[in-house]
């Protein structure tokens, strides 16, 4: 045909696909009888339910089946069907299947051949039997009364014979297009043999195959990785050394790379990458490999990447020790900032412990000398151990708890890293019995867990074993000689901070406990209140009659007094304690009543403490007066725990007790609920709080000592705080007073209304736009308008977050006093929250922006819902409205 040599590649492709297009027209040919005998079937079936169908609903059927003799009226009627129709037969018949019809009148009365049991049931059913005509395809179909019900059934039907068979007619044009084809083919064939003729140099298949043997020879035996990869990152070839290296599945060619789970992430990507690589180093199934890459697209060849691939295990093990030298340092690095944060023992054993889990041990455990958490030095021996500090990679571990006393014995590494002053290994602790000595079942409780070796190293600090720090070791290997040096710096760097500690705390115990005890040496800024105080300490010096004025958001204030049962240092210690936890609980802006009943959960767990440390029983008793007062509404609310009710002068000078004020118990009982007492109280009142002290004596009873009290305060609406003070004191005290005594007196201011605006906001997004131009339009009003700008974006995100997050309703109001607040209620008792949104979150920044933009910002909460609210500063130098002579303070803003 195109004189090819027989033995040429190209002959033999040539003659293949030949054969292949004569096998491809054959398969056609034979598929299309099969599907034109599988439309022969179908078509059988539907016009024998079409004919079926027809006729069990023509009209008169049901009449003639009612008939002395339906036959007689049926026969001609579906000859005439069957021929019309060009089906063979249509057989009626009565529900016992016992024909009334058929083309061979012979067969009338006898039974029909088929199942009837679906027809009768209602449905059509079509079959194929071998009837009295032959293979015959029928449709049997009921007939139906005017009440639906089956009175007989109806069957029509071909022999399949005699249906059209669309082979005879398509069959000549198959095989006219399959030789069509083959010409076509051979042609194209011809083509591609004399193409691939050239390009194998008219080689004879030996020679090819020799070629080959030698190609696959040198590349499944270098002793470096070979891959071909095509452009889509498909994997066409690899040779055993590559599979070997990249451990890859015998499937593995003819799968993109991204399909090949066995890789790593890196080695993935640069093969899916096709760039240029030399001599790169990647790990692949725990080899270090040295990877080359080079792009090869020859001419009217596949675009592809050839990767050579070299082990570099040996380099491995010097990467390895690198590694592990490097996490060392960075170990020790991160010891020397996060150990030692604090002059605290106890939070410096923790820190120890937490820094060293999971990255050197799997448990650690700091016990220290009882006597060093007091500030004292260390016993000689391990014994008054307490465990001070315990993490681990697991909670449920069997190892003694923290706060436990320990007395350990002579023969276990931690006495005798105590007494020598020098770290102790165990690297196997099933088989140490001198450990196991100290508590065998919690020993064989510790070993079942998993825990296998043990570092014990000395806290030493100039020359002195403070205690013992255990690094244990479970799912890692055990601690080697190595890691001892490691071991000894970390605890090392922790001892110093230790020692400090304990030096801390045994030079400054008592200048601490007296430091707290102090009272405020002067009230903080604000403009709610014109206070007045005196403090004065009974013959026995320090004691525990306390006070306090604290701001709170939305200018209002709180005042607080207490009072600690006792003189000395124990009281003022306590009460040092109770006025830090008020400013804590303030913090919190809680009711009075709440406020004091977390004083009182206070006061009964010092109790608690102190009985079980001391053995002499001291029970603190304390009393406490809390008040807020508002200055927008003019109320003062308050409740009291055990203390005096507080004096109330009016501006026409007149005083009182108010009655109104309920007593609640002494705190540190517990089981009782304080309740809480709302007074309106009108601008220029005097708020009077005291302790005992002032009006008890023990030459008067204490109803004629409050009398003194309302008598030396009433008649002087005019007179400054500060001179009531005094005048109280010169009418009440005498000259050497038994008792410490606390007198706070505060004149009532009121914010004017024009320093107030209200708005009701209905809950739709649109109503924020209306809001910030209210807003805008009352700054410019105050004069704040360089205001306006941040202001509006607080308030268009407190009340975004109020409309989407919480209920109505919704309330707005800006208050000017000595800092610009605005406040948003809502009807929810949901706070919200600050939190840092990452970069592809779509929210969480708006409380992190009003942050930014405030100088403070908050949540209080309301029988009705919650306030929230945020303090913007001033612009300095400008007067406070409302406050004549007042001037902002000239304070930098941030």
């Amino acid at each position: 045909m195109i004189g090819k040599s027989p033995r040429s590649v190209a002959g033999q492709v040539f003659v293949l696909q030949v054969a292949l297009v004569v096998v491809l027209v054959v398969c056609a040919v034979f598929a299309l009888v099969l599907q034109s005998e599988r439309d022969t079937s179908t078509e059988a079936r539907r016009r024998s339910i079409a004919v079926a169908e027809t006729f069990a609903h023509s009209p008169g059927v049901v009449e003639a089946l009612r008939s002395p003799h339906p036959s007689a009226v049926l026969q001609p009627l579906t000859e005439a069907g069957r021929k019309s129709a060009g089906v063979d037969f249509i057989v009626v018949m009565d529900k016992k299947g016992i024909r009334y019809t058929h083309p061979i009148p012979s067969k009338i009365g006898k039974r029909f051949v088929g199942r009837i049991a679906p027809s009768l049931a209602g449905h059509v059913y079509t079959e194929s039997v071998h009837g009295p005509l032959g293979h015959e395809v029928q449709a049997t179909v009921p007939i139906r009364d005017d009440r639906g019900k089956v009175t007989a059934l109806v069957s029509a039907g071909l022999k399949v014979k005699n249906v059209t068979n669309a082979v005879d007619r398509q069959l000549p044009i198959i095989l006219g297009a399959g030789a069509a084809a083959l010409v076509v083919s051979t042609g194209g064939t011809a083509l591609v043999g004399r193409r691939l003729r050239r390009q194998t140099h008219s080689l004879a298949p030996d020679e090819m195959s020799r070629m080959y043997e030698h190609h696959d020879t040198v590349l499944h035996s270098v002793r470096e990785g070979v891959l071909i990869v095509q452009d889509n990152g498909r994997l066409l070839l690899a040779n055993d050394e590559a599979r070997r290296l990249l451990e890859l599945p015998v499937e593995a060619e003819g799968h993109t790379v991204r399909e090949l789970t066995c890789l790593d992430a890196d080695m993935v990507e640069l093969l899916s990458s096709g760039r240029e690589a030399t001599d790169e180093v990647h790990f692949a199934g725990g080899r270090l490999l040295a990877v080359n890459q080079r792009p090869t697209h020859p001419e009217g060849g596949p675009r592809g990447t050839v990767v050579t691939l070299r082990d570099s295990t040996e380099l491995q093990a010097v990467s390895g020790r690198a590694e592990v030298t490097r996490e060392r340092l960075e170990l020790l690095y991160d010891a020397g900032l996060g150990i030692g944060t604090s002059l605290d023992v106890v939070r410096t054993a923790d820190e120890l412990a937490q820094l060293a889990v999971p990255r050197f041990a799997d448990f650690v455990t700091v016990d220290v000398a009882d006597a060093v958490l007091h500030g004292e030095e260390p016993g000689p021996t391990a014994t008054d151990m307490r465990r001070v500090a315990v993490s681990g990679i697991r909670d449920d571990h069997p190892l003694y708890e923290r706060g436990r006393l320990i007395d350990f014995l002579p023969s276990t590494p931690q006495a005798l890293g105590y007494d020598a002053g020098r770290t102790q290994l165990v690297t196997d602790l099933s088989a140490a019995s001198g450990w196991q000595a100290q508590d065998p079942e919690r020993a064989r409780q510790i070993v079942d867990f998993g825990i296998h070796s043990l570092i014990s190293a000395p806290v030493q600090a100039r020359g002195v074993v403070l205690g013992m720090v255990n690094f244990w070791r479970s799912k890692r290997e055990a601690f080697d000689e190595e890691e001892l040096s490691l071991a000894e710096e970390l605890v090392a760097r922790a001892a110093v901070s230790i020692d400090n500690a304990r030096r801390y705390a045994r030079e400054h115990a008592l200048a601490v406990t007296l430091q707290r005890s102090l009272l405020p040496r002067a009230l903080p800024e604000q403009s709610a209140l014109d206070v007045g105080y005196r403090y004065l300490p009974a013959q026995s010096g320090v004691s525990g009659d306390w006070f306090d004025v604290i701001p709170l958001p939305g200018g209002r204030v709180a005042l607080a007094v207490g009072d600690v049962v006792g003189h000395g240092l124990h009281a003022a210690a306590t009460m040092g304690r109770l006025r830090t936890a008020v400013h804590n609980f303030s913090t919190l802006d809680l009711p009075p009543d709440e406020l004091l009943s977390h004083l009182d959960d206070l006061v009964g767990r010092i109790d608690q403490d102190e009985a079980c440390a001391d053995t002499s029983g001291e029970i603190v008793g304390a009393t406490c007066l809390y008040a807020i007062y508002d200055p927008v509404a003019r109320r003062c609310v308050m409740a009291r725990a055990g203390h005096l009710t507080p004096a109330l002068v009016y501006p026409d000078g007149s005083a009182t007790f108010p009655p109104d004020v309920p007593a609640g118990p002494p705190l540190g009982l517990g089981g009782m609920p304080f309740r809480t007492a709302e007074l309106d109280v009108p601008e220029g009142s005097q708020l009077v709080l005291y302790t005992d002290g002032l009006i008890e004596d023990r030459r008067r009873d204490l109803d004629v000592g409050m009398e003194l009290l309302r008598r030396a305060l009433e008649g002087h609406p005019q007179r400054e705080p500060e001179e009531s003070c005094q005048a109280v004191l010169d009418e009440l005290l005498p000259e050497r007073p038994g008792d410490d005594v606390a007198l706070l007196i505060a004149r009532t201011r009121a914010l004017p209304p024009e320093n107030v605006a209200d708005w009701d906001v209905p809950g739709d997004p649109a109503a924020v736009s209306g809001m910030r131009g209210a807003v805008s339009a009352k700054l410019a009003e105050w004069g704040l308008a360089e205001l306006g700008f941040g202001m509006e974006l607080v308030l268009s995100e407190l009340i975004t977050n109020a409309i989407r997050y919480a209920s109505e309703p919704i309330h707005v109001r800006l208050i000017r006093d000595r800092t610009l607040i605005c406040e948003v209620a809502d009807g929810s008792s949901t706070s919200p929250h600050l939190r840092y949104a990452a970069t592809t979150d779509e929210g969480g920044r708006g409380l992190f922006l009003v942050s930014q933009m405030t100088e403070r910002w908050g949540t209080r909460y309301t029988p009705q819902g919650k306030v929230i609210w945020a303090e913007v500063a001033l612009p300095k130098g400008g007067e406070l409205p409302g406050v004549p002579g007042f001037e902002i303070p000239d304070i930098p803003l941030e």
